[in-house]
């Protein structure tokens, strides 16, 4: 057996799993210590702040498919054998970021008035925000070169690099991000913009290392028109995936708010909670990913099915350990994140309903995993998109239309859940992603 589709054992996974997670990892904390820095100029810039990384956040978000499509399509090219293929693939994911990343750049600088005025509602805090989004958004195009390098890495099963490039680039942005803001050390008093100016260069900084990585391959770097459209085909899929998500979660805080201060509060804290274990589960998918697709590409179908099994007892066993604490936790733990009265005793509901979750979330997300690894990204398109509008969307608004408040609100994350179970577990059992060859 070849070696990219030997054993997966746990030390394996684990070494696929943890720099993983690093990297899922370094933008949230980098992110928290940004909000530390801007926080002491004042609740303006902290204001401000937090619409240019909204705009930032939906726009990197739904980029997603640059790295997850990449590593499916790079992962089955590695299991074939085809490593300097799969190393081409990254080079056309990279143009592709570089085309699509340069376009929103145009777009955003062109539409950032209206859009920052619609968020903000005009005002003070519309004209804090627009400099730092101006100067964010030209890291949009090596955000997007830094997720098709983490794909197509992660396809040929070293998520160690990608990890040394981005705690580099954030590592670097964190030293300037004061520097720049309060004018340290001799450099310009930028204020909010020099937040924007550190993310910048930390984020080029890490793509040039990405891009040197390519290069240092010795791989043809010219276009491919026909991959490209292979990979657009893909991304298509994901994108429409990411939105449904996305529709969930936007209409799911904007219901909470109408019950109440303490109620939109108590939620986001559940929810900040759930997307941080989502990140350690989400590791483990990565690895399930690599490893799934190198199997089906060297033609290994027992031993792609093994790993999918393997992988998804792993996330399974972690997720009720993960569901564990936060039980035994659940009268303390809410304390950490709030002393206020009337948010602790609505963040009940929804801490349990997270609880009850997390078994759950454990299995889904490994196998999202194993079917993005096999590149199945229709059907993961078709299995969200019917999930979110046929549990979580009905429940959402019904939940408003009765006031059944955060109970309502965390049954259509519950029920949107459990259709996906139903939906990616079927999938696995019935051995339809079972597709060899590197197509």
């Amino acid at each position: 057996m070849a070696d990219a589709v030997r054993p997966a054992t746990s030390r394996r996974i684990a070494a696929l799993a943890f720099p993983a997670l690093g990297v899922l990892a370094a933008e949230p904390v980098y992110l928290l210590f940004d909000l530390a820095v801007v926080g002491r100029l004042g609740a303006l810039s902290l204001a401000g702040l937090a619409i240019g990384a909204l705009i930032m956040g939906v726009l990197s978000s739904q980029l997603t498919f640059l790295s997850y499509g990449t590593t499916a399509r790079a992962a089955r090219l590695y299991g074939a054998g085809h490593r300097s293929r799969a190393v081409e693939e990254g080079v056309q994911a990279t143009w592709l970021a570089i085309g699509i990343g340069t376009t929103i750049v145009v777009a955003v600088q062109v539409a950032a008035v209206p859009l920052v005025s619609v968020l903000a509602a005009g005002g003070d805090i519309a004209a804090a925000a627009l400099p730092w989004v101006r100067i964010a958004s030209l890291a949009v195009p090596a955000i997007l070169v830094a997720a098709a390098g983490n794909g197509w890495m992660r396809g040929v099963q070293d998520t160690v690099r990608p990890l040394r490039y981005v705690i580099f680039g954030f590592s670097v942005a964190a030293v300037l991000c004061p520097l720049l803001v309060y004018g340290w050390l001799g450099a310009p008093r930028l204020g909010l913009a020099g937040s924007a100016v550190a993310n910048v260069v930390g984020q080029w900084l890490a793509a040039a290392l990405f891009c040197r990585a390519l290069v240092v391959e010795k791989v043809p770097l010219r276009p491919r028109p026909a991959v490209l459209r292979a990979q657009v085909v893909m991304g298509r899929d994901l994108v429409l995936r990411t939105m449904a998500f996305q529709a969930c979660f936007v209409s799911a805080g904007a219901v909470a708010a109408r019950f109440g201060a303490a109620a939109v509060a108590a939620h986001q804290v559940v929810l900040q909670l759930w997307n941080f274990l989502a990140l350690v589960l989400d590791s483990l998918a990565i690895a399930a990913q690599s490893l799934v697709g190198a199997a089906l590409g060297a033609g290994e179908l027992a031993h792609a099915k093994s790993v999918a099994w393997r992988v998804t007892a792993f996330s399974a066993v972690a997720a009720a350990v993960l569901a564990t604490v936060f039980a035994l936790g659940a009268s303390v733990l809410p304390g950490v994140f709030t002393d206020d009265r009337s948010v602790l005793d609505q963040i009940g509901v929804p801490w349990w309903f997270l609880v009850a979750q997390l078994p759950i979330a454990g299995v889904v997300f490994a196998l999202d995993g194993v079917l993005l690894g096999a590149g199945d990204a229709r059907f993961m398109r078709t299995a969200t998109l019917a999930s979110a509008l046929v549990g979580f969307l009905p429940l959402i608004w019904l939940s408003l239309a009765f006031g059944w408040g955060l109970l309502g609100i965390w049954s259509g994350l519950s029920t949107f859940m459990m259709l996906r179970l139903l939906f990616v577990g079927w999938r696995a059992f019935s051995g339809r992603w079972l597709i060899p060859g590197t197509a």
